[in-house]
């Protein structure tokens, strides 16, 4: 049998070296907030003939605006919403689309604030909080009947802010280098993801439970590496069946929902991870009271120093 509980610290490591590259971007270079965040201009113009979005989209990035959202009308009509845009700006885009499409018919330009305030922000984070205190009560009601039910909760919160963080930090990390702007579909995605990785993690504490009652006399160590190995097909073949569909999604849905995909890829494979390879061991490592351990080997190292 796969012992995975017995290399948790390895993959703890991993995780580690997923998320501080993250952490440091955040602080050296923040989270590329698009003009959903920020505000900008809106250009609404009249084209000779129907196109489709990511045309548009691919026009205005060799333009040099890559955050623009574009939407079309009836008409002909096109809706450009992207940063503030200054006289020169706005004559640049109204000549790069004549370039390309011919005559064209500005029918509306206006200076737009943002669609996702610092309120809204505000109230997604608290939701956030509520939905985790909220999770932590659950999931320690469940488990009453299981020694220290609480700790399956707190378990179960950790594993879903490292998935949290690893999709933040590679929203800044994308943002720095491809140019990636986070949007509205940015925060759809994060609260979708926390769902998502605290049911997968249900299912692994779930066997736990049931295996405390059949393997009395096994330590819960062994127990909690039987579980994640009963589990372990199932949790990878689902989420092997959505990674697939959203993978086809990046490559063929259009670049409209690209990054917002690929943002729900990131979060479900980490979801996946964290649930099999952080969550369960991180029981153990509160079961056998670890950190005592680290301290302690410190001292001893002092002492024989």
């Amino acid at each position: 049998m796969m012992n995975i509980i017995s290399k948790r610290y390895w993959y703890f490591a991993i995780s580690l070296v997923v998320i501080i590259p993250g952490i440091i971007s955040l602080a050296l270079w923040g989270l590329p907030l698009s003009i959903d965040f920020t505000g900008g201009s809106k250009l609404e113009v009249q084209l000779p003939q129907a196109v489709e979005t990511a045309e548009i989209i691919s026009l205005m990035a060799d333009l040099g605006f890559s955050d623009s959202i574009v939407q079309t009308s009836d008409n002909n009509t096109v809706i450009i919403r992207t940063k503030t845009l200054d006289e020169a700006s706005q004559a640049k885009v109204v000549a790069g689309l004549k370039d390309k499409y011919g005559e064209v018919v500005v029918l509306r330009f206006d200076n737009v604030g943002p669609t996702v305030g610092a309120e809204v922000t505000q109230k997604a984070a608290l939701a956030v909080a509520a939905a985790s205190i909220g999770i932590l009560a659950y999931i320690t009601y469940a488990f009453w009947s299981v020694p220290h039910a609480i700790r399956y909760g707190v378990c179960a919160i950790i594993a879903m802010l490292h998935d949290v963080l690893v999709m933040i930090g590679a929203a800044s990390l994308l943002g720095h280098f491809l140019g990636w702007e986070v949007d509205a579909l940015f925060l759809t995605a994060v609260l979708t993801v926390i769902g998502f990785s605290v049911h997968d993690t249900i299912v692994v504490f779930d066997r736990i439970r049931e295996n405390q009652r059949v393997y009395r006399r096994a330590s819960y160590e062994a127990v909690v590496n039987h579980s994640i190995v009963q589990t372990l097909d199932r949790s990878i073949n689902t989420q092997l069946t959505v990674m697939f569909t959203l993978l086809a999604l990046v490559l063929f849905g259009g670049v409209t929902i690209q990054h917002f995909i690929l943002t729900l890829l990131i979060g479900v494979f980490s979801g996946t991870y964290s649930s099999i390879f952080n969550a369960a061991p991180l029981l153990v490592v509160w079961e056998n009271k670890e950190w005592g351990r680290w301290f302690g080997r410190g001292n001893q190292a002092e002492a024989t120093a």
